[in-house]
């Protein structure tokens, strides 16, 4: 969970209510502690979903969450319930999956672990700590929601805030080296610039270990790398029999932005009025856009060209293999390229791309 706010004056009653909130940040920390630091001398686990009558007779696998396409183990349910057996070397952050569809999440480890219809898993010494930390981070979520339909109550959300912020911080120290830990740094890391993402696995380098972790580390030299004062990387791309490559329209005489989307992105398709606007006012004046189509199936991004009326050129069926080399992990994502071929630009949006746009436009000549 992110919570932001603005700063404002305490009350008494926020006092009051920060003390206890403290109080329970403590407990928690304290169970999440001696998760960290005890070890259990046997591998066998038992694990008991409770789930619905819906689910009668439907096989229910354990997946990896590190890898999503490793099952760990698998059954059916009966009696509205599925029973895991079974042994494994390291406690591991899972997954199960029912007919397809996402299930809860647990930790798989040594122990008697039940997992009850609404998700919460217990009875193992990892999954009692998370769900400790997830009752505290729940109870800060709905005060500060409370809390915030209240104008005057800037302090109370500023105190909450920090309240979290502790709760993350020791939870995260009191965790390294096993699935908790994981979990919570893969919850931001996504959002961390190259520098802060090498800061955290230098604290902790047990997290390479994980292949989600290696996957991050990869695509933060590619972001260095294809980030402003670089020379775009190029790609090619096949769709229908044409290959396209990103140099058929970057580093041409003209600045390029270029537009990683996807139809079912809706970031992504708000972003295409700033870029229709854009397009209206520099096209054939020394700008060009190039809109290339990753994560998605190439019929859809067609029909999503025609839909919306995007005139500029499109790269189709980009797939996985644009955003690995530009290290992206969320999208829209647009990158601007000088005419000779320099990225000038990334992650530039909404007004503030139309600003960059027009000073970069303003004295430029072809």
């Amino acid at each position: 969970m992110r919570i932001f706010v603005r700063t404002f004056a305490i009350s008494n009653t926020l006092i009051i209510k920060h003390k206890e909130m403290k109080k329970n940040l403590l407990y928690a920390v304290a169970a999440l502690s001696v998760a960290a630091c005890t070890t259990v001398p046997n591998t066998d686990y038992t694990v008991e979903f409770n789930t619905k009558a819906e689910d009668e007779g439907k096989m229910v696998y354990v997946m990896d969450y590190d890898d999503g396409e490793v099952k760990l183990d698998s059954a059916i349910v009966e009696m509205e319930k599925a029973l895991f057996v079974g042994k494994i070397e390291e406690p591991r952050m899972a997954r199960l999956l029912i007919s397809g569809k996402r299930g809860p999440m647990f930790i798989l480890e040594a122990g008697n672990i039940t997992i009850d219809s609404l998700g919460t898993a217990s009875g193992s010494v990892l999954n009692d700590a998370f769900e400790a930390f997830s009752a505290a981070s729940d109870s800060l979520r709905q005060e500060y929601m409370k809390v915030a339909k209240d104008t005057t109550a800037k302090a109370q959300m500023g105190a909450i805030i920090k309240a979290y912020e502790e709760l993350d911080s020791a939870t995260c120290a009191d965790n390294q080296g096993n699935p908790i830990g994981y979990f919570l740094f893969i919850q931001k890391a996504y959002e961390f610039e190259p520098a802060e993402l090498d800061s955290v696995i230098a604290s902790d380098s047990t997290l390479l270990k994980y292949k989600r972790v290696q996957k991050l580390v990869d695509a933060a030299k590619c972001k260095k790398a294809t980030s402003p004062g670089n020379k775009f990387t190029d790609f090619e791309i096949t769709h229908e029999g044409v290959t396209k490559k990103l140099s058929d329209y970057a580093g041409k005489g003209n600045y390029t932005i270029v537009d990683f989307w996807a139809s079912w992105c809706g970031p992504c398709i708000k972003e295409t009025a700033t870029l229709k606007e854009i397009y209206k006012k520099w096209n054939g004046k020394g700008l060009d856009i190039v809109g290339v189509a990753v994560w998605d199936e190439p019929q859809n991004t067609v029909e999503a060209i025609e839909k919306h009326k995007l005139p500029w050129n499109h790269i189709i069926n980009g797939q996985n293999i644009p955003t690995d080399l530009y290290g992206i992990s969320g999208i829209p994502c647009i990158v601007i390229i000088n005419p000779e071929g320099e990225i000038v630009g990334r992650d530039v949006r909404g007004e503030d791309l139309k600003k960059f746009i027009d000073e970069k436009l303003t004295d430029f000549k072809k």
